[in-house]
């Protein structure tokens, strides 16, 4: 049997077979929908509540956060929901919000059956984006208005490299690599030339040049300066030769090499302002953390790149709580009956 468009309880789990099975093993946007990335638990509590008469109870379920962190995901949220069709009432922060450990960020009003199902996805993306958009707020906060681009695609599953992208632009991110990422928020996706493009070239200046030939109008030239020579050294040949052209070098020296060090960032800055091209900024990447971005900013630096670090980002331990059911107040045992008083949810869906 192939996939029903949605899990309606235990008989489409057993019956469910892949049908290819060359396939990748991310889940697609109609398996999502479907409810087929959920736990199998939740379509157990379909059949045991219709057997009930229970399935279609109307209740008000909260979700909180275990720790603090910088809220996202609301936006999927809300489209997930609306693709099943549920007829909820949803109140959330805002998007790019700070929140405290335990605070309700989302509350849920509607038929259960409506959304039950979906409790895994929900708490997933919830979990997932928050914890991507808390490290980009860090980030952010340490460059101290400098910006911070997300180079993090190639640290995750390319399923949720759009979604973890997204994520850290609503952190405060000011631009993302990933192409679907950043067309997911209606920017254009931003990023330099590849070391492996500079090595079949064979020639910093030579790939700089033609690169600065073919760069979209608006674009800023950019190049890595720390593949063939010395980076002070190679920094300054490229200023001298593609003067006003040249908008930023960029330091992404290996580990093997000692990586990216405030010395060597403020020899670079310091050179390339005595020759008279302070309008080139040096920007950073490589191995970087909030820590080391302060260290570098003061250093000199103008601009950062950040991969793993964002990438990396710990999820925030989403819980959802059934508060209401029928308007009655409700909990399990450890939990307080009722709504959680809050003023900061707004009115989302």
């Amino acid at each position: 049997m192939g996939l029903v468009f949605r899990v309606d309880g235990m008989g489409d789990v057993r019956a469910f077979r892949v049908e290819d099975p060359g396939r990748l093993l991310s889940a697609e946007h109609r398996e999502i929908v479907g409810g087929w990335t959920s736990d199998v638990y939740f379509a157990k509590t379909r059949d045991v509540l219709r057997r009930l008469g229970r399935l279609d109870a109307e209740v008000t379920a909260e979700v909180f956060a275990r720790e603090g962190g910088v809220f996202c995901g609301l936006e999927e949220v809300r489209r997930l929901l609306v693709s099943v069709g549920a007829d909820a009432q949803v109140e959330a922060l805002w998007e790019g919000e700070e929140f405290e450990p335990r605070e309700v960020v989302m509350r849920i009003r509607g038929r259960y059956g409506e959304f039950g199902l979906h409790e895994t996805t929900i708490l997933g993306i919830l979990s997932s984006s928050s914890g991507w958009a808390t490290a980009a707020r860090r980030c952010v906060e340490a460059a101290g208005g400098l910006p911070v681009l997300c180079f993090g695609a190639r640290h995750v599953h390319p399923s949720c490299a759009p979604v973890m992208e997204r994520s850290a632009l609503v952190g405060g991110c000011s631009d993302a690599s990933c192409i679907l990422g950043a067309k997911l928020m209606g920017r254009e996706p931003r990023g330099t030339i590849p070391h492996a493009a500079i090595l079949i070239a064979g020639d910093t200046l030579r790939l700089a040049e033609a690169y600065g030939e073919v760069l979209p109008p608006g674009e800023g030239l950019s190049v890595l300066v720390d593949t063939f020579k010395d980076e002070a050294e190679e920094s300054l040949r490229l200023a001298e030769a593609l003067k006003e052209r040249l908008t930023a070098v960029r330091l992404d020296t290996p580990g093997e090499r000692g990586g990216v060090t405030p010395e060597l960032v403020r020899e670079v800055r310091y050179r390339l302002s005595m020759a008279g091209y302070g309008h080139v900024t040096v920007f950073v990447s490589g191995g970087l953390n909030p820590d080391r971005i302060r260290v570098l900013a003061e250093a000199g630096a103008g601009g950062f790149g950040v991969g793993s670090y964002i990438a990396h980002g710990t999820p925030r331990d989403m819980t959802m709580d059934l508060k209401e059911v029928d308007r009655r107040p409700v909990a399990k045992r450890g939990r307080l009956p009722g709504l959680t008083p809050t003023d900061r949810l707004k009115r989302v869906i």
